[in-house]
């Protein structure tokens, strides 16, 4: 069910909000909105991986690129106990000539941290990016 939810906003604001809207993608002002206000509460809650503490739960995903060379240490980090691996996918991108594994991972903050800097400094690894899942009180899942 739907609800009507109005606030005021200063000029400039309301002539650029249709331009940030079709530039962040959307067609709909409403879901923009809404996307925009989940994802900023978000991050003032949690912050990015890098200003959490230590020791809070985050699940998410890691996103490797990388050559064959790198396997080994894609796979130590795969078979450690520090982070959860619920789900692992592998892909070989013709285009680019480079191979992606995405982790679907729950573990502690640092343990995430930890993992991107063995990725880092790993020869052959060429970019590793982290999405943590939004927080949600309830849903589906």
């Amino acid at each position: 069910m739907s609800k009507i939810i109005s606030f005021s906003v200063d000029q400039q604001f309301a002539s650029g909000l249709d331009r940030l809207m079709e530039d962040a993608g959307y067609n709909n002002r409403s879901r923009f909105l809404r996307d925009a206000a989940v994802a900023f509460a978000d991050m003032k809650r949690r912050g990015d991986l890098a200003e959490m503490v230590d020791e809070e739960m985050v699940e998410g995903h890691l996103v490797v690129y990388y050559q064959h060379d790198a396997e080994g240490k894609l796979l130590e980090v795969r078979h450690s106990n520090t982070l959860n691996i619920t789900s692992y996918n592998h892909s070989c991108l013709a285009h680019s000539h480079t191979c992606v594994d995405v982790l679907h991972a729950i573990g502690k903050a640092k343990a995430f941290r930890d993992a991107i800097e063995i990725f880092n400094n790993t020869p052959n690894i060429d970019k590793v990016s982290f999405i943590a899942a939004p927080l949600r009180d309830d849903g589906c899942c």
